[in-house]
């Protein structure tokens, strides 16, 4: 006979309930009523923040959260439980709906903590827990120039990321002395403070809200805090941590835990035996898990129970890694190092804004956990190590991804757990591998491995690797193909929108890996200009303001200067529109004029000047042609044999604007001197007596390369050609972020295979690289020009959504030098007497 479940609650864990059940439930033993507050099917809490991209709800959407399809699953919306009777097995909802239930699970999950702090209820006070919540930020956040956040764990941090990208200047308030004290040690949380300040968020750590301040007719005026000082904010938004959601259980009488949470056992039955409860809203051996993959574990244990097993649930991993603000923060194991004993091995790179911490135990012998923000790389690696001998010496332990000390997955025993969602181990993995899986998504379908949180993916990749499987280049999980592959695609279907792409060749609904590549294949494919319409939300930061962030919240402005060669009156537009704005003026290294310290709502009023007296964009902000550096050459300098001048400003007007996967650099020195320091650049040109020698692949930055020769004692047109198709050939073929270099080793034979298509024309393509180069040229328009006749784009461009032509009033300079340069938030200034 059927038996029905009910469960009371459509969160992620609820939903998980369903799925499990339909998956494993065979014989048809169940049928499921799902009876749900909110009004909407179950969507994805922990990609909340992502809603602020689109405001889109159904972007969020779990798969399958409707159960369309499936008889067996009634789904009550919008019509909450509010009673229960256990003697005679019954739910009732607000409605008045009665269903009788032979087993009921409790998914009620958890509610934002508020302090009882005065004024907390005030208009303008907000929660940071459903879709619903940041439709309120958002409308507020339309009469706001600034957000106080009170929390700075990481959902705080979340809540001030999406203050940010409303255009309101966040502050967070957290009582403990840094940031995601929970999670990270001072260490750390020094350096993630320095890296979110950077990006213009104010903290304001071991002090509390004391109260917030209202006006007569109760609204929030700001807030005051425990050390004496004052925001004034519209806006407050209470992010300090979550309660578990145990009214009804209380009401009809379970167990609850001394700090809340229903008490279940082992198999997450409650003191009710046809009772369970799971996720946040359970307390298991007197603990309460606010994460989603031990909910998950006990979605699991449930469906288990009820389909005659006797799975228990043995506690949870806690680890934790994310991307807070395009931070990396993780944490695993015993990452305050509270073991009796526990040594502490740490590399702190305050430079690089990296901070990594591994605790072993006082016989330096066994991994007990970490800590690491800024590069997480290492993170699939250390947390499976937890409880295991330490396999190798902790800087090769730490070393970056990739790095040359780096140890391998050979270095973890076979009952590593590598997906803490779903319990699974490395000597799982390695088995499914031997089965035939041969890709990630095969491990995913086979173990169920990386399809939680998702953090063990590149462990996954890693394994494959390290197994001797060819690994698939998909461009994320959201598309199977390549950069390349994509490339094609677009340029054979003609699509024009990043939805039509996913749509037709991808899945879900984007990620920040995959958008900004479209966005950059788009551009590079004449998809109108990089602001419009959709394309505008696909961007990175620079990109969608067109500059450079600085560390203080400001941006640089850097004109193109071809060549490096400059008029007197374009000098005096430069420095008169520095002197006017109080911008910061250096001389680069590549031959341009940085202007730093402009305001994102001084940006279109300094390009206005700029473009009338004959600027463009350097785009110093993009993937994209930056710069042809070079010497005086023949005309001026007695050792040039040819003018790498004239020959620079042409080819620095031809690829402007040329989007890439990474950013282009070019130089053209007159001579063998080598005055440009051509061969540090992906195309470097060097004057010889007969014409141009071409080189090909260099680089500065982290890892220096010089670049190689490609052609000797070619003339200019030849020349021309030949950058052409090379530079055409790399933005169609390489991959996402891979500098030229890295795109010629990759290819097999190298160099030689590259000179056998762009110069040989082995694959028949010349042509076609060619034309597209033409096209590219003829169809160039300079970005800022497009925003200035755009008053939609130019809209862009405030500090306040409310208050477009208001300037950020909390940044601030001091003078060095003779010039302004950024007064850095949190770093207290010190004045001579």
């Amino acid at each position: 006979m059927t038996r029905t479940l009910v469960i009371v609650g459509n969160g992620m864990v609820g939903h998980r309930v369903v799925q499990a059940l339909r998956d494993r439930d065979v014989t048809g033993a169940w049928r499921v009523v799902v009876l749900a507050e909110e009004p909407r099917p179950a969507y994805d809490r922990v990609a909340l923040s992502s809603y602020v991209d689109s405001w889109r709800p159904e972007t969020l959407r779990l798969p399958g959260a409707e159960f369309a399809e499936d008889e067996t699953v009634e789904l009550r919306l919008g019509d909450p439980v509010v009673d229960v009777d256990p003697t005679a097995r019954t739910v009732t909802t607000a409605s008045g709906v009665t269903r009788a239930y032979d087993a009921l699970v409790l998914a009620t999950g958890s509610r934002p903590f508020v302090p009882p702090v005065p004024g907390h209820d005030l208009a303008g006070c907000h929660v940071y827990r459903t879709i619903e919540d940041l439709d309120g930020i958002r409308a507020a956040a339309e009469h706001a120039e600034t957000g106080v956040v009170v929390g700075g764990g990481l959902l705080g941090l979340e809540a001030a990321n999406a203050l940010r990208l409303l255009g309101v200047r966040p502050h967070v308030v957290e009582l403990a002395p840094r940031l995601m004290p929970l999670q990270i040690d001072e260490g750390g949380g020094a350096v993630l403070r320095g890296q979110v300040e950077r990006l213009g968020v104010a903290v304001h750590s071991g002090v509390s809200t004391q109260e917030v301040l209202g006006s007569a007719g109760g609204e929030v005026t700001g807030v005051r805090l425990s050390d004496g000082g004052r925001i004034d904010t519209p806006l407050v938004v209470f992010s300090a941590g979550v309660r578990p959601r145990d009214d009804l259980a209380r009401r009809i009488g379970l167990t609850v835990g001394e700090r809340g949470g229903i008490v279940v056992d082992a198999g997450c039955q409650t003191s009710e035996p046809s009772i369970y409860a799971v996720g946040e809203c359970a307390c298991v051996a007197g603990r309460v898990y606010g994460l989603v993959g031990p909910g998950y574990a006990m979605a699991e244990v449930v469906v288990d129970r009820l389909l005659g097993g006797a799975a228990e649930f043995a506690g949870a991993d806690t680890s934790t890694k994310l991307k807070l603000l395009g931070i990396d923060v993780a944490s695993f194991g015993d990452a305050h190092a509270q073991a009796p004993g526990a040594l502490e091995v740490v590399h702190n790179d305050p430079v690089a804004g990296t901070y990594k911490k591994l605790v072993v135990s006082d016989d330096a012998k066994t991994v007990l956990g970490g800590v690491l923000v800024g590069d997480a790389g290492a993170y699939g690696l250390l947390r499976p190590l937890v409880g295991a001998p330490l396999p190798a010496q902790p800087d090769q332990l730490l070393a970056p991804e990739g790095g040359g000390g780096q140890v391998g997955t050979a270095a973890l025993p076979d009952s590593a757990q590598v997906c803490s969602c779903h319990a699974v181990t490395k000597g799982a993995l390695n088995a499914a591998i031997d089965d035939g899986c041969t890709d990630v998504p095969a491990l995913k379908s086979c173990t169920k491995a990386g399809s939680g949180c998702g953090s063990c993916v590149p462990m996954l990749k890693r394994m494959l690797a390290e197994r001797g499987v060819e690994q698939s280049r998909a461009l994320c999980e959201h598309f199977e193909h390549t950069r390349a592959e994509l490339f094609e695609i677009v340029r054979s279907t003609g699509l024009r929108t990043f939805s039509e792409l996913i749509a037709r060749h991808g899945r879900g609904r984007g990620c920040d890996v995959c958008k900004p590549v479209a966005a950059s294949i788009l551009a590079s494919l004449g998809g109108g200009h990089v602001l419009d319409g959709e394309q505008a939300v696909l961007q990175d930061t620079n990109d969608r303001y067109l500059a450079n962030i600085q560390r203080n919240g400001t941006y640089s402005v850097v004109p193109r200067i071809p060549g490096g060669e400059i008029t007197p009156d374009k000098l005096l537009v430069i420095a008169q529109v520095a002197k006017d704005f109080g911008l910061y003026t250096k001389i680069t290294g590549a031959q341009r004029i940085d202007l730093l310290g402009a305001t994102v709502d001084q940006l279109p009023l300094i390009w206005r000047r700029l473009v009338e007296a004959g600027f463009e964009s350097g785009h110093a902000y993009g993937k994209a042609l930056r710069t042809v550096k070079s010497c005086v050459g023949s005309t001026w300098c007695r050792f040039g044999v040819q003018d790498s001048v004239s020959l620079a400003v042409d080819l620095e007007l031809r690829y402007r604007g040329l989007r890439a996967p990474h950013k282009i650099k070019a130089g053209v020195s007159g001579c063998a001197r080598e005055c440009a320091e051509a061969r540090s650049k992906d195309v470097g040109i060097i004057a010889t007596e007969s014409g141009w020698n071409v080189y090909v692949g260099g680089n500065g930055g982290f890892t220096p390369r010089h670049a190689e020769l490609l052609v000797t004692d070619v003339d200019t047109e030849t020349l021309i050609r030949l950058i052409d198709r090379f530079l055409m050939f790399y933005v169609r073929t390489a991959d996402r972020l891979q500098r030229t270099a890295a795109w010629i080793e990759s290819m097999e034979g190298g160099l030689d295979h590259l000179r056998a298509v762009i110069v040989d024309d082995s694959l028949g393509i010349c042509a076609e690289l060619e034309a597209a180069m033409a096209a590219h040229v003829t169809d160039y328009v300079d970005e800022w020009r497009g925003v200035l006749d755009d008053p939609e784009k130019l809209a862009r461009f405030s500090s306040f959504v409310n208050a477009p032509e208001t300037p950020d009033p909390s940044i601030s300079f001091r003078e060095e030098r003779g010039q302004r340069v950024p007064v850095l938030l949190g770093v207290p200034e010190v004045k001579s007497p």
